[in-house]
């Protein structure tokens, strides 16, 4: 499966006069492959899945960090995103031929056989290069640990976003007096705000895009709100499927009730929502990354995360983390430059954030730049309200957990199947997962991967 919404990118990089396939090439033969015939003294290999604006940002980093760090040599490559890139890279962990350093979204670091395929941070050697766990977010530290041991180095949570106009909410009333949307306390308040915004409306929009038939944005929405009612996928012990039908259904019937209240078109699907944002249309549910796109756009927006219908705040995010994919007698200048390296970005994570991503390393947040940065700092405090998928093997970004249940969300926002039938459909493919072996696993039987 490639990246969910990979015309979409392309499209949205031509609206924001974006160059994705440039940025494929810049990064895939950069400044590395220069680098490594100089005469530094460490040479680090460091694979990643960043296109368009985030390639030439991970570039510009990068090169900020030869800059300062002449004696380490990096040779950086550019994969193909998604399954593409996590089969090439277990294959090379698996024949000892992996590199230094790699990314991974961190939904997928537990189905990647820590210990196997990945090995474990020296926290110490972190610590020695300014990053510690007291930087981070508790919960995202928590989701990188396993058996003990750190696996993934968070770099940032990406998030799913209610972006919104702000002139025609201003014209429909809609904003507070910081001129920001007052967000709304329940599923009726938010409806009636939709009313409302339709009324402000120019003809030919419709009120919301939703990506009402893309498996991976349904999904995404289905675990905000179902996290929103407190909703639960397992037991602790990986064992049994708590997943709870009737909160299920309250989640799904709220997605539907867009379509047939009319606020959502399905003929506007996929892509063709941010197009109408751009066109006037008053909100669009969109991931973090459209935010270059906007500005390039010169967009009058704003972008709250999810909003928090059913009382509790929580918006779907993933994490980009590094990774030390397995080398056999991992250690010595390369392991180090590779930790080093690692450090670097994610201290100097401002300029990552200027691709929408929230960093991972706290005190950027704290910094007078990132708190000058608009829309980011409006919905920065998605970072104390996560809503992920469970830790288990089969889940994380472009998992089997979304290409399973994908479709059923989509199933039952499109019409075709009862909100009530779609989550016990739920229910049994979580049941059906849980029974599964981990094909990359060589020790985990069938609990669904090692919990922290």
């Amino acid at each position: 499966m490639g990246r969910p919404g990979l015309n979409r990118r392309h499209m949205l990089a031509g609206l924001g006069g974006l160059t994705v396939a440039g940025s494929f090439g810049f990064a895939a033969l950069g400044t590395g492959a220069d680098a490594l015939a100089s005469g530094a003294r460490t040479r680090v290999t460091y694979w990643n899945l960043f296109s368009g604006g985030d390639g030439y940002n991970m570039v510009a980093m990068l090169d900020a960090f030869r800059a300062e760090h002449p004696d380490v040599a990096v040779k950086d490559s550019t994969l193909q995103w998604g399954n593409p890139f996590y089969t090439k890279l277990a294959m090379a962990a698996a024949g000892n031929r992996a590199p230094d350093l790699g990314v991974m979204h961190l939904g997928r670091v537990t189905g990647f056989s820590p210990g196997r395929l990945l090995d474990p941070w020296d926290t110490g050697l972190l610590a020695e290069y300014g990053v510690r766990e007291a930087d981070f977010n508790p919960e995202l530290w928590r989701r990188a640990v396993i058996d003990g041991k750190l696996y993934a180095l968070p770099l940032d949570i990406h998030v799913q976003l209610c972006f919104y106009r702000k002139d025609v909410l201003r014209k429909a009333g809609l904003l507070g007096a910081d001129g920001r949307m007052v967000p709304p306390a329940s599923a009726d308040e938010w409806f009636a705000m939709l009313k409302e915004a339709r009324a402000a409306t120019r003809k030919g929009l419709q009120t919301i895009g939703l990506w009402l038939n893309d498996q991976n944005f349904q999904w995404w929405f289905f675990v905000a709100f179902y996290t929103q009612l407190g909703g639960t996928w397992f037991d602790e012990a990986r064992t049994e499927v708590t997943f709870d039908t009737d909160k299920a259904t309250q989640v799904l019937e709220f997605l539907r009730r867009h379509v047939t209240d009319g606020y959502a078109d399905p003929g506007f699907g996929g892509g063709a929502g941010a197009e109408q944002f751009l066109n006037g249309s008053p909100f669009a549910w969109e991931g973090n990354w459209s935010v270059p796109v906007f500005d390039t756009a010169k967009v009058d927006y704003g972008a709250t995360p999810l909003p928090p219908v059913f009382g509790r705040p929580a918006t779907h995010a993933e994490s980009h983390a590094f990774v030390l994919p397995h080398r056999s007698g991992r250690g010595g200048a390369a392991n180090e430059g590779a930790h080093r390296l690692a450090a670097y970005i994610v201290r100097n994570a401002r300029a990552w954030a200027a691709g929408g991503h929230i960093p991972a390393y706290t005190p950027v947040l704290a910094t007078p730049g990132y708190r000058k940065l608009d829309p980011q700092s409006e919905y920065v405090s998605a970072m104390d309200h996560q809503a992920t998928e469970p830790k288990a093997w089969f889940a994380g970004s472009t998992g089997i957990l979304a290409q399973r249940i994908g479709p059923v969300v989509v199933s039952s926002t499109m019409g075709s199947a009862k909100p009530d039938a779609a989550a016990r459909r739920m229910r049994s493919t979580l049941a059906g997962l849980l029974a599964m072996k981990n094909p990359m696993d060589g020790k985990t039987a069938a609990q669904g991967g090692a919990a922290a």
